[in-house]
C-alpha cells in the first residue's frame, strides 16, 4: 500500500485511518471522480484485515451489479485475487480471511435481507440511493465490539434522509466522521478530462455532482438546450453505428410519439434525425400500425437501415401487432428497457453539455418543444420528478429516451 502514489486528500483519509480516528459511521462526500471510492476501497481492506477473522463482515451497493462493478472488481484489483475471492451467485466473498456478505439494497424489502445477523463491519456504496429502512437496519446489526461503517456518496436533496436524519444529526456527533471530496482534489485526473467532465454536467447536476452541494432541482430540466437550442442543431450527417426508433404509446388525452436517432460510430455522438406525435384519440391500433409504419419507411429511405424500434413495454398487445406489421421490412420490435427516468435525463444532459448532442431541427420540432417546456415538479418534495399534468410533451421525451437508453453506459463516461 505504501508505493501507491494517494491524492493530498486521499492522505487525509488515510492518517485518519492510521491514528485509529475513524466512528462508528465514516461518510466519504462529494464530486464525482474525486477519488473517494478509491481510497474508502484501499481503506476498508486496511480495516478489515486488521480485524477478527471471526466476525462477519458485509458490502453493498444499490444492486449487486452496481457492487460489482464500483466495488468488488476494483477491490480485487487493489489487494490481487489471491485475498480477495467472491461469488455474486452465493452473495459472499473472502477478504484477508474475513468472511465479506454481498448485498443489493434496492427497495424497501431489502432491510429484510439483513435481519438477524451481526455485523462487525459495513461497505456501502452511493448511500443516498438506499432506503432508508435498510440503512437503519443495518446499523442497527453493526453490534460487534469496535464495529464500523464506511460508505461513500454523492450528494442529493438536501431533504434526504442521510443529510437530514444523520449527517447533520447533532446527536450522531461522537458515532460520525465526514469527509468532502472535490473532483479537483484528485491530482491524479488529466486536467482536460476534468474540464471536460465539468461541462458536461449542467444545472442541478453540475451543482451536485461537480461542486459536491445538496441541491434541489427547480426550473427548466434541459437549461442548456432551452439557453440556446441552435447550438445543437446540425445538417452534417456522419455515419451511424446504431440508427433506433423509439415509441411512447400515448393514453389519456396524450399522444403517441415516435422519435429517430443514431449513435456514431465511435459511440460518442448521439443525434436526434426525426420525430413525429399521432394523436391517440379515436386512432385504431390498425392506423397506428399504418403510422408507424409510414415513419420507418422514411427512415429506412434515408439512411438504409433501422437497427431497432424499442416501444414502451406497458402496451404488450400493441406491440405484439406492431411486431406483425413491421414485419414485411424486416425491423425488430423490442421492448423499451425503461431505465430509471432521472438517470435517462441525466445521461442527455450530460451528452448536451458536452457537445455531444445534435439534431436534424427541420425534422424533430416536438423534440425541441418538448426540451424547452420540461420542467422539474416543484409540487414533490425530496426527490426529483419531471413535471407529468399535461402542460409538457412527456410522450416525445420518453420516445427519445427510449430510442438510446440501451446504450447509456457506452455513451457517457464512467464517473466514480
Amino acid at each position: 500500500m505504501d508505493k501507491i502514489a494517494f491524492t493530498d486528500k486521499q492522505n487525509e483519509f488515510i492518517r485518519t485511518l492510521k491514528q485509529d480516528k475513524l466512528k462508528r459511521i465514516n461518510v466519504l462526500e462529494g464530486s464525482v471522480r474525486s477519488g473517494k471510492t478509491w481510497i474508502s476501497l484501499i481503506a476498508w481492506a486496511v480495516w478489515v484485515a486488521m480485524r477478527p477473522k471471526d466476525y462477519l463482515y458485509m458490502m453493498c451497493a444499490k444492486s449487486l451489479k452496481t457492487l460489482y462493478r464500483n466495488c468488488l472488481l476494483p477491490l480485487q484489483g487493489l489487494v490481487g485475487e489471491n485475498n480477495f475471492k467472491f461469488s455474486l451467485s452465493k452473495k459472499e466473498g473472502v477478504l484477508f480471511g474475513r468472511k465479506i456478505m454481498l448485498e443489493g439494497a434496492n427497495d424497501q424489502r431489502s432491510e429484510g435481507k439483513i435481519r438477524g445477523i451481526t455485523l462487525g463491519g459495513a461497505y456501502c456504496d452511493e448511500l443516498t440511493l438506499f432506503p432508508e429502512d435498510f440503512f437503519a437496519m443495518l446499523l442497527s446489526r453493526l453490534s460487534e465490539p469496535g464495529a464500523k461503517l464506511i460508505a461513500t456518496t454523492n450528494p442529493d436533496v438536501p431533504t434526504h434522509w442521510l443529510l437530514k436524519e444523520y449527517l447533520k444529526n447533532e446527536n450522531l456527533t461522537d458515532d460520525l466522521f465526514r469527509m468532502f471530496f472535490h473532483i479537483d482534489d484528485n491530482t491524479t485526473l488529466d486536467k482536460g478530462y476534468v474540464e471536460s467532465l465539468k461541462k458536461e454536467y449542467t444545472g442541478v447536476y453540475y451543482d451536485r455532482f461537480i461542486l459536491g452541494k445538496w441541491v434541489v432541482a427547480n426550473g427548466a430540466i434541459y437549461k442548456v438546450f432551452s439557453d440556446s437550442p441552435t447550438a445543437f442543431y446540425t445538417k452534417d450527417i456522419p455515419h451511424f453505428d446504431y440508427i433506433n426508433i423509439g415509441l411512447d404509446f400515448g393514453g389519456n388525452g396524450s399522444q403517441h410519439a415516435l422519435v429517430c436517432s443514431g449513435i456514431t460510430h465511435d459511440m460518442r455522438r448521439l443525434y436526434a434525425l426525426k420525430t413525429e406525435r399521432i394523436p391517440a384519440a379515436d386512432m385504431t391500433p390498425q392506423t397506428l400500425y399504418r403510422r408507424v409504419f409510414d415513419f420507418c419507411i422514411e427512415i429506412k429511405e434515408k439512411y438504409g437501415t433501422v437497427s431497432a424500434l424499442y416501444a414502451d413495454s406497458t402496451e404488450q398487445t400493441l406491440i405484439a401487432g406492431l411486431r406483425q406489421a413491421l414485419r414485411p421490412i424486416e425491423i425488430i420490435v423490442k421492448n423499451a428497457l425503461k431505465r430509471e427516468i432521472n438517470d435517462r435525463i441525466r445521461a442527455t444532459t450530460m451528452l448536451m453539455g458536452g457537445g455531444r448532442f445534435f439534431m436534424l431541427s427541420a425534422e424533430c420540432q416536438t423534440l425541441i418543444d418538448a426540451f424547452q417546456g420540461a420542467v422539474w415538479d416543484d409540487k414533490v418534495v425530496g426527490k426529483e420528478v419531471r413535471l407529468d399534468d399535461g402542460t409538457s410533451d412527456i410522450d416525445t421525451l420518453d420516445a427519445f429516451e427510449y430510442s438510446f437508453e440501451r446504450y447509456i453506459p457506452q455513451l457517457i463516461r464512467s464517473e466514480k
